[in-house]
């Protein structure tokens, strides 16, 4: 599917429906540069999919299929292309939904959880407490004349421009999900070298009814088969548990 982001740009998307019974719907946001097609999201998407779940994957302005110039990106883009998306699903007549948010697509999905009034549950996954948290990414890049700067992330080559960087201080990610009323699980990686413990820590103390729950031994992308299937087995069973009481 295709629907139009927050800058006016085709984004790519792909939903998921059950073989069985649909318990819900679940918008899905990747990390930062990553895509849709990260085995992250895909795997997880899969595996709500299989449990029931019909899910939206979709990539952020700039990235893989979606259209648009990925140098726009700030975390104010990415909150409105989450926010687009979840409209998508209730156009649709899927929803309300499940948000789920990886990296900073989790801050992005906390802060556009906050203006949706259509998200039920919300998932942080190695999601930072502030987003001024991730300049530590771009330490030692050099700004153009423009003041975009060129990083390699994941081994590939993306520019990031100065609205970007100037704005990643404008969002408070932590106050955001303080003011929900709704249950927020964040999930930590137990060996995340690129959002630390204290950040995840932070995340799950502020929401009025917050879980957390730690994947021993995961990195930030959850890169190990076994990982990943535990992520999946927690996001699920937190997500039973919130329908059985």
């Amino acid at each position: 599917m295709t629907f139009v982001g927050a800058a006016g740009a085709q984004l790519a998307g792909l939903i998921r429906r059950p073989d069985g019974p649909v318990h819900g719907s679940a918008v899905l946001a990747h990390c930062f540069t990553c895509g849709q097609d990260l085995h992250t999201i895909a795997r997880l998407a899969r595996r709500l999919s299989e449990a029931g779940w019909l899910t939206l994957t979709f990539d952020f302005t700039g990235i893989g299929g979606s259209e648009g110039d990925f140098v726009d990106t700030t975390v104010g883009t990415e909150v409105g292309d989450i926010t687009r998306a979840a409209v998508a699903l209730l156009e649709r007549n899927a929803g309300p939904c499940l948000l789920i948010g990886h990296s900073l697509g989790g801050a992005a999905a906390a802060l556009a959880a906050h203006r949706l009034h259509t998200v039920t549950e919300l998932v942080l996954v190695g999601a930072p407490a502030d987003t001024e948290h991730v300049r530590h990414l771009f330490r030692g890049a050099t700004p153009d004349e423009e003041g975009s700067i060129e990083v390699s992330i994941g081994g590939r080559p993306f520019m990031v421009g100065r609205p970007f960087l100037e704005q990643l201080a404008d969002d408070d990610v932590t106050a955001a999900v303080s003011d929900l009323d709704i249950p927020v699980l964040v999930v930590a990686a137990g060996a995340d070298s690129v959002v630390g413990a204290n950040q995840t820590t932070r995340l799950a103390a502020a929401a009025t009814d917050g879980t957390l729950v730690t994947i021993p031994g995961s990195d930030h992308l959850f890169s190990a088969p076994e990982h990943a299937a535990a992520l999946a087995r927690e996001v699920i069973a937190w997500l039973n548990t919130r329908r059985t009481g």
